[in-house]
């Protein structure tokens, strides 16, 4: 189809469809699934190409896209190819280099939590390893070396090999590299071991004491309170640091989370929690309940006090997380089930639960007894 190219026909351009200009010949727009982008066809040493100019609206109008367009074509008239030197610029590309623009294109419109852990990863592991090189030289050799120095940390060594085959991926996207050649590919992942360290009573109660001479010595309730909510919620760390007043129903016992690692999320507040959180000073113009050091802002780092009240508890092999995992075995214990338990969490996943099976009081045996019966009852008939 023939048509002048103007901001309208672009923004009504229907998907998998593709306009070609009436005053510039060869020059064309198309849309494919999610992207709109701006295209040269030509004939360079009698040869059909097809040369990619950008996307609509990072930067490119259809004005400025028609005059590239003529640019690209009075350059192949002169017996160049503009896509041949445009894949040289690219590969002379440092990793560093590209990882701006994947930071600005793609890292930027991930979770919070997410994208900060990109950005902690690539700045301790993957640059100063990776980001010198030429992105166009990167091979599976250099990746599985980096992966491979970084095992004493699998965790850390597995999320690195994420990052670096999302940053191949949206490369190749873009021209960056060529197609289908990620080399990430075929690298295996470390075997993880999950660490479940649970609080006995006796450990919840030392814990109790430690807190409360933290809050003696030191006077800050919302350090203090961080913690007691972490094992009264189960929460996750980043949840309640980031909780604002705003997503708290104190009246019908709830946190209205917004956004959490699993995407919208409900808390439960049981009678304990949400005395605590009624106990809670609030400060003006500062809409975080665990308020931190700068005006406005919520507590960022809780490492620090928890290192000095674990080790006055005795309790040095604690992380802040295993406060996650003791709140849950409690909920087990108790005769919670799986569903019910993950539920209480947020798992989006029944696996993630599955890993407190084995304190469930009598639940999955007693499932398989009953149907181990009816099973024999059948088969003895």
């Amino acid at each position: 189809m023939k048509q002048k190219i103007t901001k309208s026909v672009v923004n009504a351009l229907p998907p998998r469809t593709c306009i070609w200009d009436t005053q510039v010949i060869g020059f064309g727009v198309r849309r494919q699934k999610d992207s709109i982008s701006y295209i040269v066809k030509t004939r360079i040493r009698g040869r059909q190409r097809l040369i990619t100019i950008g996307r609509h609206g990072s930067p490119w109008t259809p004005e400025q896209a028609r005059r590239e367009a003529r640019r690209l074509l009075g350059l192949i008239a002169q017996g160049m190819d503009p896509a041949e030197e445009k894949r040289r610029e690219r590969a002379r590309k440092t990793v560093d280099e590209i990882w701006k623009e994947f930071v600005s294109e793609h890292v930027s419109k991930l979770k919070p939590r997410t994208r900060e852990e990109y950005l902690r990863l690539y700045r301790l592991h993957i640059a100063p390893y990776l980001g010198r090189k030429k992105l166009a030289e990167i091979d599976r050799d250099h990746v599985a070396t980096l992966h491979r120095q970084m095992r004493h940390i699998p965790r850390s060594a597995n999320f690195c090999l994420a990052v670096i085959s999302s940053l191949m991926s949206w490369s190749e996207e873009r021209g960056y590299r060529s197609p289908n050649d990620n080399p990430v590919k075929g690298i295996r992942k470390y075997r993880e071991t999950h660490r479940d360290r649970f609080l006995t009573r006796e450990e919840i109660r030392a814990l109790g004491k430690a807190l409360d001479a933290e809050l003696a010595e030191h006077g800050n309730i919302h350090v203090v309170s961080a913690i007691r909510l972490l094992i009264l919620t189960g929460a996750r760390l980043n949840e309640i640091l980031t909780l604002q007043w705003q997503h708290v129903d104190l009246e019908n016992g709830l946190l209205m989370l917004p956004e959490s690692k699993t995407g919208r999320k409900v808390i439960l507040l049981n009678k304990a929690a949400r005395e605590i959180l009624e106990g809670l000073p609030r400060e003006a113009g500062n809409p975080y309940v665990i308020c931190g050091h700068k005006e406005g802002r919520h507590l960022v780092n809780l490492q620090k006090p928890w290192r000095r009240i674990r080790k006055r508890a005795g309790l040095d092999d604690v992380r802040l997380h295993d406060l996650r995992h003791t709140f849950a075995s409690l909920a087990a214990r108790k005769g919670g089930s799986l569903p019910k338990i993950g539920a209480l969490l947020g798992h989006s996943q029944v696996q993630t639960t599955q890993r407190y099976a084995h304190l469930v009081p009598g639940d999955l045996k007693e499932l398989a007894d009953m149907v181990g019966e009816a099973v024999a009852d059948a088969l003895n008939d």
